[in-house]
């Protein structure tokens, strides 16, 4: 989706302040290598678009935000980027409330995806996997590790939160960012 009015001006005033540096071996980066983003010519063609595979790289140092879409089957089948993962035994599944349960299908009901960057999805893993006694802390610490994922330069620009992996950020705008987008924003006027 292109970039609204608002970001394109947002875009445009981080470009020409960008002082980074086009990374050896960044796709597209042509002759741009070791030239600052600020610097490379408004061309609508070669530095344009290495401007804007620049903002399509993971932000450095990582930047982590709310992801907007998890699937259940992510949630109880694989491995986080911490190594932990889903337990079914006791408290962490098995055990729980009936209540809790039946709330957790509902979260997962009919599209069987959940966006974790909304405060009360959040807080339903919260109270569902609520309580001291293993293994519910670890599946709370599993779940918010699952619901986070590193920004990319254009993301971390219009997110909003501190970017952490204790306390994940909150996109602005999702994707990646285009061509067109770089061209549209360096064309406004002033």
């Amino acid at each position: 989706m292109p970039l609204n009015a608002t970001q394109l001006q947002t875009l445009k005033t981080d470009i020409q302040a960008n002082t980074n540096v086009i990374p050896e071996g960044m796709p597209n980066a042509g002759a741009f290598v070791g030239i600052q983003v600020k610097d490379i010519p408004n061309d609508s063609g070669d530095g344009n678009f290495a401007v804007a595979s620049w903002y399509n790289l993971n932000a450095s140092p990582d930047y982590w935000v709310w992801r907007t879409s998890v699937a259940k089957g992510e949630y109880v089948n694989s491995t986080s980027a911490d190594g932990t993962t889903f337990n079914w035994t006791g408290t962490g599944f098995i055990g729980r409330s009936q209540g809790e349960r039946d709330a957790w299908r509902e979260m997962f009901n009919g599209t069987n995806v959940v966006n974790p960057s909304l405060p009360q999805v959040r807080q339903a893993f919260q109270d569902i996997f609520s309580g001291g006694t293993a293994p519910a802390p670890a599946n709370r610490t599993h779940m918010a590790a699952i619901s986070r994922r590193k920004a990319k330069n254009g993301e971390k620009l219009f997110a909003t939160g501190t970017g952490s992996t204790a306390s994940p950020a909150v996109m602005g705008y999702e994707g990646s960012i285009s061509l067109q987008d770089v061209n549209s924003a360096l064309n406004l006027p002033g």
